[in-house]
Parts: structure tokens; sequence; C-alpha cells
């Protein structure tokens, strides 16, 4: 049920009755918009919303609590800076990464810092809000004190908000009952915004304070949810948090009205997908953008759409950025004035000065007298051509298409091999280093299965899930902490729906066995670094130059690639074994799993691969992230003839099957005309 609230409906109504207040029409008008989005999300959702300059605002299930994933992560910070003003922790002092501290998921402490490494406490405050970084807000919150966010809030009147454990370690929990349902932290709608409320007015710990944090909310680097369908250049001071089931994000939005606090949550999703398309970061930003529209009407909306108006402090967007540019290369000495597109106090600064050199006004406000005087415009780093220079131009085109060659594909690189002997016959940025999403489970599923043809015994072992497991983010088994498994199900569960948490348990289970195995190598404290160093030190046996590997998954980092001719390779090796080719081919496979509290349970994994409702495929592995795009390894038959294909980067998930189909047509159409190569 929408609970609509009327700040200023203060009139009470006559016995004859009275006409609607401005702000009921006008709240009426954001509830027609923003309740059939909301009806007809499949998930849990809670809404608040409030303009900060005339304090109008629209909530929907707003004091339900809910849970906020890395959302929690903005109330720790207040905390972290409460704690400083009290002098209790010294933002300034060095904290010390240790391997404990490292931990997975979102950030970059982890996968690219060294233990030993010491930061400022205020650096890691600025990497657990712009990179969402997990390991920062364990050592933010270790040096705060755990209970310390929950007892602030409290203080503030904002019982619901609270952080019950260190990240990934749920063990810690202060509050096990709320970790249970809701996770790493929970707060409500309204909380939310009565807390970014604050933050704007400069009522929590010191107005110097609330410029800080502001400074690090703008720098949140998440753009696929409030700030999705946001005009461009707007500015955007938020904090977002994603698990499977839950996708959040509160802030407040700089709009030409004044500034717009927003706070969505949601739970209970049924689109579970980490692409650009998720249902609910898609309504997240759909709800934004009605907020920002709504209220930039009348005398605001006019002034926001008033290209003569003066550009000033306060300014954003694109314009400020050519100004910025202009006056850089115009000023002598440059002021060297940061492209940001936000005109603050230098960007006026150095306006002041371009006015007294040419003697125009000091307003500090740049309106039709500077412009002209700027002349044309910086847009670029590199200064566009003047009109006559570029129309006068010859551009050379191509050749005419070639009727010949390979079909047109969307994706970065692809490889086919012959099916039986695994050698090259055809590729396109065959040895580019690209990232492989979930295409590095083949590599996973290969290490277990090559186990497993030596000892077939090793299929029935069993395999606990630990929370590590349990709480990997993305694509997902839906095997629960302390549930177990066999090997031979769980190679289903890994291949079939793609199990970011089945990986992990196997790197967990298998590591130092296979450790063991290679000559000379460092056998590391954590069995999942061990499984780690055994995937790269196969990829090394099997020659496959192009390939790196920092996790058991696919999700994306830097060193994390391979090459489509390097995944032909160790796909082709791969599906020689029978336990991996047999999971590979099967479209949907039911099993059951127990836990030690006793139950059973069933499981039903479908294979994520669409080519196999297709006769003449039978495998082997989809992959898909933002970095990797649309990824797919599959096999094709035709009679006794067989083919591996490898493409990478195709545009969108059903890309990656057309390109995938027209380069077997293709490549069919090759073996029929002329003697395999």
């Amino acid at each position: 049920m929408i609970r609509i609230v009327l700040v200023a409906f203060a009139l009470v109504l006559s016995y004859g009755g009275a006409p609607c207040s401005a702000a009921e029409t006008s709240t009426d008008e954001l509830a027609k918009q923003l309740q059939p989005l909301i009806d007809a999300h499949q998930g849990k959702v809670a809404v608040a919303i409030k303009h900060l300059k005339t304090n109008e605002e629209w909530n929907h299930q707003a004091d339900e609590p809910m849970p906020t994933a890395s959302l929690i992560k903005l109330p720790l910070m207040v905390a972290a800076y409460q704690a400083a003003a009290d002098k209790k922790i010294d933002l300034d002092s060095m904290v010390t990464l240790e391997a404990d501290d490292k931990v997975p998921g979102s950030g970059i402490l982890t996968t690219h810092f060294s233990t030993g490494t010491k930061l400022p406490l205020r650096d890691a405050v600025r990497l657990m809000i712009a990179y969402s970084d997990n390991t920062a807000t364990n050592l933010v919150a270790e040096q705060t004190g755990l209970d310390a966010t929950a007892k602030l809030m409290e203080s503030l009147e904002l019982p619901e908000t609270k952080l019950h454990s260190f990240v990934f370690k749920r063990d810690t929990s202060i509050f096990p009952e709320r970790s249970e349902k809701f996770g790493l932290g929970s707060t409500t709608a309204s909380e939310m915004i009565r807390l970014l409320q604050m933050l704007h007015e400069k009522e929590l710990v010191s107005p110097e304070a609330c410029d800080e944090m502001l400074a690090h909310l703008y720098t949140c680097e998440e753009r696929q949810k409030l700030a999705r369908f946001l005009p461009e250049g707007t500015r955007l001071a938020h904090k977002s948090g994603s698990v499977n089931e839950v996708r959040c994000e509160a802030g407040i939005i700089d709009s030409p009205s004044g500034p717009i606090a927003v706070c969505v949550l949601t739970a209970d999703n049924a689109d579970q997908s980490w692409g650009k398309e998720n249902a609910a970061e898609i309504l997240c930003g759909k709800i934004a953008e009605v907020a920002y529209s709504h209220f930039q009407t009348g005398e605001d909306a006019q002034v926001a759409n008033d290209a003569s108006a003066p550009l000033a402090i306060g300014a954003s967007g694109p314009l400020v950025v050519a100004l910025q540019r202009t006056l850089n290369a115009r000023l002598d000495p440059s002021p060297e004035l940061g492209v940001d597109g936000d005109f603050g106090p230098a960007t006026e600064s150095a306006v002041v000065r371009f006015q007294e050199a040419h003697k125009i006004a000091k307003s500090g406000e740049v309106g039709p007298e500077m412009w002209k005087t700027l002349g044309t415009i910086v847009t670029e780093d590199e200064p566009v051509a003047a009109p006559e220079v570029v129309n006068a131009e010859n551009l050379e085109r191509k050749p005419l298409d070639s009727l010949d060659g390979p079909p047109f594909v969307t994706c970065k690189g692809w490889a086919i091999a012959d099916g039986k002997t695994g050698k090259l016959l055809w590729g396109e940025n065959a040895d580019k280093k690209l990232d492989p999403a979930s295409t590095t489970k083949i590599m996973t599923g290969y290490l277990v299965a090559l186990l497993a043809e030596r000892d077939p015994s090793v299929l029935a072992e069993k395999i606990t899930f630990s929370k590590r497991a349990d709480d990997t983010i993305g694509s997902t088994a839906d095997v629960r902490a302390g549930e177990v498994v066999t090997v031979e199900e769980l190679l289903y569960g890994l291949m079939l729906p793609s199990g970011n948490d089945a990986s992990v348990a196997f790197g967990e289970h298998f590591g130092y066995r296979l450790v063991e195995e290679i000559p000379n190598a460092e056998r590391k404290r954590d069995s999942l670094d061990n499984f780690i160093t055994a995937m790269n030190h196969k990829a090394k046996e099997l020659g496959l130059e192009e390939t790196a590997y920092e996790n058991t998954h696919g999700l994306t980092t830097p060193i994390h690639k391979t090459s489509p001719r390097n995944l032909l390779t160790l796909a082709w090796n791969a599906m020689q074994v029978p336990a991996f080719s047999r999971c590979t081919s099967t479209r949907q496979r039911g099993c059951q799993v127990t836990s030690a509290a006793g139950y059973t349970r069933n499981v039903l994994w479908k294979n994520t691969n669409q080519l196999l409702s297709t006769e003449g495929y039978d495998g082997v592995k989809t992959g898909t992230t933002d970095a990797a795009g649309a990824c797919l390894v599959s096999r094709g038959n035709r009679g006794d003839r067989q083919l591996m294909l490898v493409v990478l980067g195709s545009v969108a998930s059903d890309a990656r099957y057309t390109d995938s189909r027209n380069l077997y047509r293709w490549a069919w159409q090759q073996l029929d005309a002329k003697p395999t190569p």
C-alpha cells in the first residue's frame, strides 16, 4: 500500500470541502507515474523521495525495514567521521592491509594491493564509497567499532539503520537475527532520506565533515541505478548496494530546482541477473528519472531550459567542461583547471581572471559578452578544426564489401577449430586478450574432471558449502552455507546455471590437493588461492600464453584474461574428459542437497546455453559480464564432422547465439567447398 506524505497539507477541510492543495496535486501526479512502475516490478520495493528545498515528499513502504547490501557503507562513513570528531579515531592515521583483511566482492584493495600496504584511514573511507570496496569497509568498521554505526543511528532517531557484521564475515554479527533476515545491513527508505537531509543541511558531525562526506559520495562510480536515466552531467552524491536478490541506492540529485533526495530499496527480486538490463536497477533509474522530471516544472524548469542564462558557480555539465577547457587554452599562464564539469571556486576564479584581462565586468559568471570574447569554445581535448576545413576534407571510403570471407559479427574476437583435433581453422582477433567472464569455469570444471578421471571416487566426495561460497556474488547454483552436495552433482551446478558459488566451493575443496601436484609450487594458506595457482599452472601446461586467472568464476579483474584461441584449446582438452563433456551437454539437471541441520531439498539447474535447444550442438559454456560482453564456447556436429567455436564480447546475450550460428553456417560451407585445412 502506498503512503503518500503531503507535507504541504496544512489545512483542515471544512464541512463543505475544499479544493486540493498544490502539494496534493503534485504528489498525486508523482504517485500516478511511480505506482505502475512499482506494481509491475517482481520483487519487494520501498521508496522515499524528498525535495530538500521545498520539503515536498512521496513515500511507498518507506518505513518498512529492508536489506541494504553495500548501501550501509553510507551510515558507516558517518559513524567514522563522528568517531573522528569524538577523538576516538584519527582519519589521517595509517592502517595496514593484512592478508586476513582481504575479502572478495567489490573493490580494488583485495585484487590490486599487496599485503602490508599502508594507507590513511580517510582513503579507506573514500575507497569504501567510490568503489564500494569491501576490504576497505572492514578496515573502517574495525577502526570505528562494529557497533558504532547502530549506536550513532539510534542517537539520530534512525533505529532501523544498522550495520550487522563485517563484510563477508557474518559470524561477527552483533545482530544475528537481523543478519539472517537482511544480510550485511538494514534500514528503511525514510531513514535514509532523513540521513541524507541531515548531511545536506550540515547537521551531521560538523559542516566541514559534511562537506568531506558529500565529496566522497560524489565520487561513487555506480551509474546503473539512480544515475541511469538522469540528464547528462547531472551531479549525484550517492551510494548503492547489490547482492543477488537485493538492489538499492540512495542519494542526492543536484537538480536545477534544488537538491532531491531519493532512496529506492528492493529485495526478493525475481531478476537476479548481473547485466545492464537488471529489472531492479532499471526500476531505480526510472524512479529517479520521474522524480527529477517531476520537480523541474514551472519557473525552475524555465530557468533550467533557458540557454541564455549565465553559467555561474554551482553549474555542471558538458558546457562547463567546454568552459574549463577554453579557459585553460585562453589564459596565460593556464589555470590548469580540472576538466570535471563542475563550476566551483577554481573555475570562478579563472573566469574573473579572464574578465579582468579583457575588461569585462568581474561578475564571475559567464554570459553572452564573455562567450563572445572567449571565441569558439574548445569542446574536445583535441580542438575541432574550423567548418571550412572540415567540410573541404575528402574522406576516403573502404572498398566495397567482399562477398567472400566470414560473416560480419558483433563480437570482439572469435575462433573456430576442428572439433576432433582441436586444430585452429579460422579466427579474427584470435590472439587478443579479452575478458572471459564465466567461460573461466571451463578451467575450473576441467581441473575437477581431471581429478575424477584419475580417481573416479572423487565424484562421490561430498562438499559442504562454506559461507564464503554461499556469499559469492553473481550467477549461482543456489546451494546454501552448510548444505552438502557431491562433486559429481556440483559439476552440473557449476556448468549449467554457471554457479559462481560452486566454483568457490570447488576451489576450497580441491585447492590444497591440486597444488601438491605442482612441482615447487608455493603452498598458500587459503585453499581457494591454491586452486587458482593450479588453474594458472594448467594454462601454462597447455600453452595458453594470453591466459591469466585471478579467480575461479570469471568476475572481472584487470589481469583475468584469455584469448579466443586459448579458450578453444582449453575447451577442446576439457571436452575430451567424459565427466566434463557429459555435464556441459546436459540441458537440465535435478539433484538433492542435504544439510547438517537434517533437511533435504530438491534443486533444479538449467543450462544457460540456448544452442542446446537446437540439434547439432552439445556444449560448452556461456559467460556474461559488463566488461566481457556476452561470450559463448560451443561445439557443433554435422554427420561425422565436428567444429568448436568461441565468441567473446558479443554485444548482447542474443547476439552471441546469432554470431555463433552465422559463423557455424559459414564454416560448414567452407568445409563443404574444400578439404579441411
